[in-house]
C-alpha cells in the first residue's frame, strides 16, 4: 500500500485537503493510506477544528500546535517536528498545499530526506518576493515531484522557469523511477480543486446560510460580503480607517449593508482604537465571527458584491458568479483580472468607491469556466496513483 503524509496547517488548506481526502478514500481506500498533520498553524478553534468537522476531513493523526511566531521561529519550528513525523511514518511522498509556511517547512525537510514532494496549486505567482507567499511556492515548486498546476497561466509561468509538462518519463527499473521523480518532476494542468468543493457543497451551503442569517439577523439580499486580515491592510490602523470609511460610503451611497465576517487579528485591532470602534459601530454594519466555509459559500452566492484581501475567497467570489474587488496591490490569480470580473484596488478609498459603484451599475456579467470542470480531485488522484513508487 502507498503511503502518503497529507501536512495543512491553514484553514484554505483543510478546505483543499478535503477534496483529495474525499476520493482517495472513496476510491483507492484499499491502495493508498493517507495519514493527515496538522502544524497548528492556525490555533483558533473557528479557524481549524470546525473545518476538519464541516468537511468531513477525516481526524489528523498529528498535530504540532506550532501557532504563530515570526516566519524564521515558526518554520524551523515545524521543521522539526515534521522531521520526527517522518521518522515515525516513513511515507512514499508528501503532500502539501499552496503556499504557507507549513508548506515550505514540509518541503525543506521532504527534499532532504528524497521524499518525492506532491504540490497541489503549483505554479502560482505574483512576481513579487516581498510576499513570503510567494517565496514560499517559488522554493515549494522547483523541489516537487509533481506539481499540479491550477491554470494555463500557471503551466507557463512554470515554463519560464525551466519546469516543463512535455517531459517523457521512461523507467526499466522502480529505482530510476524514484530518482526521475526527484530531477524531473510531471507537470499537470488539472484545474482548481477548490471549484471541486464549491459545487460539492452548494446545496448543504443554502442550509447553512439559513442558519448564519438567523443567527445574526443578517439581511438575506443587498448586502456587500467583506473580509479583511492580511497585515497590509489592518495592522496599520489609518489604513483599516480607509476600509470601514468605505463600508460607510457603500451604506449612504450605494443603499447596501455590509456583512463583515471578522477575523481574530482584524477585531482585536478595531477594539484598540476608539476612532476604529467608532466607525465600525454603525447602522448597516454587520459584524460576525468568522465563518465556516461551507457558510462562507452561502454568503459568497447571496452577496451583491465580494470585497477580500483573501486569495481563497477572491477565486471563490468567481465561481459563485459574483464581483470581486481584491484589497491588494497584486493578485496570482491574473486571469481573475482578465475576466473584468474583478479588480485590483488595494486599500485606497477613492478606488475602493469607485470600484464598488462601477460593479453595482454594471447589468451583465459574463463567468467563463476557466478553473476546470469541477473534477481536479479525481484527475489529481489518478496521476499521484499511477506515478508515485511505494519504498521497497
Amino acid at each position: 500500500m502507498k503511503k502518503i503524509l497529507t501536512i495543512v496547517g491553514a484553514r484554505p488548506q483543510f478546505i483543499k485537503a478535503s477534496a483529495i481526502s474525499r476520493v482517495l478514500t472513496s476510491k483507492y481506500f484499499s491502495d493508498v493510506e493517507e495519514v493527515m498533520v496538522h502544524t497548528g498553524q492556525h490555533y483558533d478553534h473557528n479557524m481549524s477544528d470546525v473545518f476538519f468537522k464541516e468537511l468531513g476531513l477525516k481526524k489528523e493523526k498529528y498535530n504540532l500546535n506550532i501557532g504563530s511566531s515570526s516566519h524564521a521561529v515558526q518554520t524551523a519550528q515545524m521543521m522539526i517536528e515534521i522531521d520526527k513525523v517522518i521518522d515515525i511514518e516513513d511515507p512514499d511522498a508528501v503532500l502539501l498545499y499552496g503556499d504557507t509556511n507549513s508548506t515550505l517547512a514540509s518541503c525543506i525537510v521532504a527534499v532532504k530526506r528524497h521524499i518525492p514532494i506532491i504540490h497541489i496549486e503549483a505554479g502560482v505567482r505574483s512576481h513579487n518576493k516581498k510576499f513570503p507567499e510567494e517565496v514560499n511556492r517559488l522554493i515549494c515548486d522547483h523541489v516537487s515531484s509533481m506539481l499540479f498546476v491550477p491554470t494555463y497561466s500557471g503551466i507557463d509561468c512554470l515554463r519560464k522557469e525551466g519546469l516543463n509538462d512535455d517531459r517523457e518519463h521512461n523507467y526499466s527499473l522502480i529505482q530510476e523511477k524514484q530518482v526521475c521523480l526527484l530531477n524531473s518532476p510531471l507537470v499537470y494542468k488539472c484545474g482548481d480543486i477548490m471549484y471541486d468543493n464549491t459545487l460539492f457543497f452548494q446545496e448543504k451551503a443554502n442550509l447553512y446560510f439559513e442558519r448564519v442569517y438567523q443567527k445574526n439577523e443578517l439581511p438575506k439580499h443587498k448586502y456587500v460580503l467583506v473580509t479583511a486580515h492580511r497585515p497590509s491592510n489592518v495592522d496599520d490602523s489609518g489604513k483599516l480607517k480607509e476600509i470601514l470609511r468605505f463600508f460607510h460610503f457603500l451604506i449612504n451611497d450605494l443603499g447596501l449593508v455590509v456583512v463583515f465576517p471578522t477575523h481574530p487579528r482584524t477585531k482585536k485591532i478595531i477594539e484598540q482604537s476608539k476612532e476604529l470602534k467608532k466607525l465600525i459601530d454603525k447602522s448597516g454594519i454587520y459584524c460576525i465571527p468568522p465563518v465556516s466555509f461551507i457558510e462562507m459559500v452561502g454568503l459568497e452566492k447571496n452577496a451583491e458584491l465580494i470585497v477580500t484581501d483573501s486569495g481563497g475567497v477572491q477565486k471563490e467570489a468567481y465561481f459563485m458568479n459574483k464581483p470581486c474587488l481584491i484589497m491588494l496591490e497584486e493578485t496570482p490569480w491574473v486571469e481573475l483580472l482578465e475576466t473584468g470580473n474583478a479588480k485590483l484596488v488595494g486599500n485606497n478609498y477613492d478606488s475602493l468607491c469607485k470600484g464598488a459603484k462601477d460593479f453595482i451599475e454594471r447589468k451583465n456579467y459574463s463567468f467563463k469556466k476557466i478553473y476546470g470542470d469541477g473534477n481536479s480531485a479525481k484527475f489529481i488522484c489518478e496521476k499521484i496513483y499511477e506515478n508515485l513508487v511505494v519504498k521497497n
